[in-house]
């Protein structure tokens, strides 16, 4: 596996009725400024329709360096380690590659 093939992380957040609104607010600045980054590609945030504080993250980065430097970036430790991940009872976290074409 090259470390040039493009990143897509699935990120499951289950949060709480009482801060699913705060989780977004801060979802809404980390987004732009995680697009902003010169190697993230796409970043979407999604909610279940029958579970509203159920959280569904898509993100796409152009390769593992690219990943790297948002996980270690100033607003993703800020927002995401800092302000989200306490209010979160449960996560899980998918790192994928595109299929295979070979």
């Amino acid at each position: 596996m090259s470390t040039a093939e493009t990143v897509v992380v699935v990120a499951h957040w289950q949060t709480t009725e009482a801060s699913v609104d705060t989780v977004l607010a801060h979802l809404a600045e980390l987004q732009p400024k995680s697009l902003a980054e010169p190697g993230c590609l796409g970043y979407e945030v999604f909610r279940q329709i029958e579970e509203r504080a159920s959280l569904v993250l898509i993100e796409h980065y152009r390769d593992d360096t690219a990943l790297d430097a948002h996980l270690n970036s100033s607003h993703y430790q800020d927002l995401v380690v800092g302000r989200i991940r306490p209010l979160l009872p449960d996560r899980r976290v998918e790192f994928l590659r595109p299929r295979d074409e070979t």
